[in-house]
C-alpha cells in the first residue's frame, strides 16, 4: 500500500519567498503536501502566495494576545487541527516558548541565515561581515527550547566577498535557501534524516550546497 504524502504546516511572518521555494517543489515533486500556511501577521505577504496556490491559511495575530504563552496556546490550538506531520518556520519572526517547542518536539524545523552555530539570532549578516568571515550561509535545524541551536539538518554555503553589505550577503544567501530549504524538508519527510540529543544524521546526503566558492585555491595551486 502506498504511503499518505508527508504534510506541512508553514508558519510565516512576512513576504513568503521560502514557502514560495516550498510551493514549487511540492508541485514538482510531490515529496510533500502544504496542509495550511499559518502568520501572525494579517497582511503576510506569503498569505496570499498560498491563497494563489488553493492552500488554506490561518492568521493568529501576536498582538492581540496578553503574553507569549497564549500566543502560543492558541496556535497550537490551530495547528493541532490540522495533525499535520511537520511544523516548518519559514521565517516566522516568533521566540517560541519551551512548552510549545516540546509539543512539536522532533517535528518542527527552522531555517536560519547562518552557519550554526555562528551567529545565532537576528541581524546574522551584519554579524558575519563584523567577524570578518570568509564564508556564510544558511542552515536547516530541528528547533529545540535552546535558540538557534537545534540538530543540523542541512547547511549551504556563499563565499563573502570584497565589497559586501549586509543587503548583498542576504540577497546571496535567501538565493541558496530557496534551494536549501524544500531538500532539506523533502529529505527529512522521506525519513532520511535521524537524530539524537544535538545531532542530526543524513542518509543519502546530497552533495553541499556552495555558490561563489573558487574551486581552486589560488596561494597553494590546488584544489579547495
Amino acid at each position: 500500500m502506498r504511503k499518505p504524502t508527508p504534510t506541512l504546516a508553514v508558519l510565516i511572518s512576512g513576504r513568503g519567498s521560502n514557502l514560495q521555494a516550498l510551493i514549487e517543489h511540492a508541485q514538482r515533486t510531490a515529496a510533500y503536501r502544504i496542509a495550511v500556511v499559518i502568520s501572525n501577521r494579517p497582511n503576510a505577504g506569503g498569505l496570499d502566495l498560498a491563497r494563489d496556490a488553493g492552500i488554506p491559511v490561518e492568521v493568529v495575530d501576536h498582538t492581540t494576545f496578553t503574553d507569549r504563552a497564549a500566543f502560543d496556546a492558541a496556535l497550537a490550538e490551530r495547528l493541532d487541527g490540522y495533525a499535520t506531520d511537520w511544523v516548518v518556520l519559514a521565517g516566522f519572526m516568533r521566540v517560541l516558548t519551551e512548552g510549545f517547542v516540546e509539543r512539536y518536539s522532533g517535528r518542527l524545523v527552522n531555517i536560519h541565515p547562518s552557519l550554526l552555530p555562528a551567529f545565532p539570532g537576528l541581524k546574522t549578516h551584519e554579524q558575519a561581515l563584523a567577524a570578518g568571515v570568509r564564508v556564510h550561509g544558511a542552515t536547516v535545524h530541528l528547533v529545540t527550547p535552546a535558540l538557534d541551536h537545534g540538530p543540523i539538518v542541512d547547511q549551504a554555503v556563499v563565499q563573502v566577498l570584497d565589497g559586501d553589505t549586509p543587503q548583498t550577503l542576504a540577497e546571496r544567501v535567501l538565493a541558496l535557501e530557496h534551494r536549501l530549504f524544500p531538500r532539506a524538508i523533502e529529505a527529512l519527510c522521506a525519513g532520511r534524516v535521524a537524530h539524537a540529543g544535538s545531532l542530526a544524521m543524513v542518509g543519502a546526503a546530497s552533495q553541499p550546497l556552495i555558490m561563489n566558492i573558487p574551486l581552486v585555491d589560488e596561494h597553494y595551486g590546488q584544489k579547495a
